[in-house]
């Protein structure tokens, strides 16, 4: 008996079953749909994520201070120097470019009696190639603003939009914290990211924000780029040994790359996706129970027939190659409706949390639940289904294969 004979068998018994064909097939479809679901929504907030992360570039090497208040060993500093970002210009030779930054946060900005709270971030003008910075229009901070300590800005999309409506910002001024700067460049929406919202952030020249608004000569972190992604881990050292040389016993400095903490956070979210996903998982051993048991009454209602295919020259593989197939059609079938069930109810789901606020992207963005269904999950789930049929169908096709010929045909 060929195989797709054999299918075709598998298919006539389950029309012929339907309601006791689709109850065993239930635990497969929940199992799988659940499989499908939970990988969705976790891979979904993984790319997410990662996407967040190339909106500032992953190649980004990012240098703070962070000193522990608890600890009582080593020295304290009051932070990062103009004197150390020079350093690491001119002693680290695999990096290529070097932007300190200072943020003042919820700064005070109005323009013609509208105000809204914002940060205006300090930084030099290799900040926007690292991180990732465009102009809808105007101009971005240059050198000569950082050497003249210039009244400038560049503002952020929500903050453009809100203290400007319609008309063009470029040339206005715009009061921060009581000092007025005059705008000279309005940056692209950005959106919502693990920092907060880049939209209703302004740029000004670092030196601006030290002597003007805060009079001092520190920074909050220093941001720096390789020569190449291949240098990352060589460059992040050379950054490391400039500053131990520099502050040889002041413990907190940290040197980290975003491509390390993106690294970090994919591997959480694929210990979340195999753990969750073996936990849904379960179902699907109970579906194999099931269908093991209704195989099991299967070979018992087929006796009679068992023992006519035997008297007329069917061999025991032959009997146990049919009711495995029949086993691994079930499973199979029942496999492809949960993975049509999941991706719908999935894509579905992600639709439906638009309409709730907690999950809406004020900032213009992608709304709802972050959903990817990936191939390797859909293609995974139902080779394992019906890899659960074969196996838990197993012990009935072995009993039905050694059925006595004659004994069968006598079994009314």
């Amino acid at each position: 008996m060929s195989i797709i004979h054999c299918i075709k068998i598998a298919l006539e018994t389950l029309r012929a079953n339907k309601l006791r064909s689709a109850l065993t097939m239930l635990g497969i479809i929940i199992g799988v749909s659940a499989v499908i679901l939970m990988v969705a929504i976790l891979q979904g907030l993984s790319h997410r994520i990662a996407d967040q992360f190339k909106k500032f570039g992953s190649n980004l090497i990012i240098v703070a201070y962070q000193p522990d208040s608890s600890s009582n060993k080593g020295r304290v500093i009051d932070g990062f120097r103009m004197s150390d970002v020079r350093a690491i210009q001119d002693e680290c030779s695999l990096v290529h470019d070097v932007s300190p930054e200072m943020t003042v946060n919820s700064a005070n900005l109005q323009h013609s009696g509208l105000s809204m709270q914002g940060n205006a971030v300090g930084v030099m003008p290799d900040y926007a190639s690292l991180k990732n910075v465009t102009l809808s229009s105007g101009r971005f901070v240059s050198q000569t603003d950082s050497d003249t300590w210039a009244q400038v800005c560049v503002l952020g999309s929500k903050v453009a939009s809100k203290l400007y409506g319609t008309t063009d910002p470029l040339g206005h001024e715009l009061n921060v914290n009581g000092i007025l700067l005059e705008v000279v460049g309005v940056a692209e929406a950005k959106g919502r990211s693990f920092t907060g919202d880049a939209d209703k952030q302004i740029f000004l020249p670092l030196t601006t924000l030290q002597q003007r608004f805060l009079g001092t000569n520190t920074v909050d972190s220093i941001n720096a780029r390789p020569n190449s992604m291949a240098d990352m881990n060589a460059a992040k050292e050379q950054i490391w040994e400039c500053l131990e040389r520099r502050y040889p016993d002041v413990p907190g400095i940290k040197v980290d790359s975003l491509d390390q903490v993106l690294a970090s956070i994919t591997s959480v979210f694929a210990m979340f996706t195999l753990v969750l996903g073996g936990i849904a998982g379960l179902a699907l051993l109970v579906g194999g129970i099931g269908i093991m048991n209704i195989m099991l009454v299967s070979v018992t209602e087929r006796t009679r027939e068992i023992g006519v295919r035997k008297a007329i020259g069917a061999r025991r593989r032959d009997i146990l190659r049919q009711f495995l197939i029949e086993s691994a059609t079930l499973s199979g079938v029942g496999g492809l409706s949960g993975v049509i069930i999941g991706t719908l109810g999935a894509y579905v789901l992600g639709y439906l949390t638009t309409f709730i606020p907690q999950f809406a992207n004020k900032s213009g963005g992608t709304k709802g639940l972050a959903i990817y269904v990936p191939p390797w999950i859909v293609i995974g789930a139902f080779l394992f289904s019906a890899g659960v049929g074969v196996f838990f169908g197993m012990y009935p096709a072995i009993r039905a294969s050694k059925l006595d010929p004659i004994q069968a045909l006598r079994t009314e």
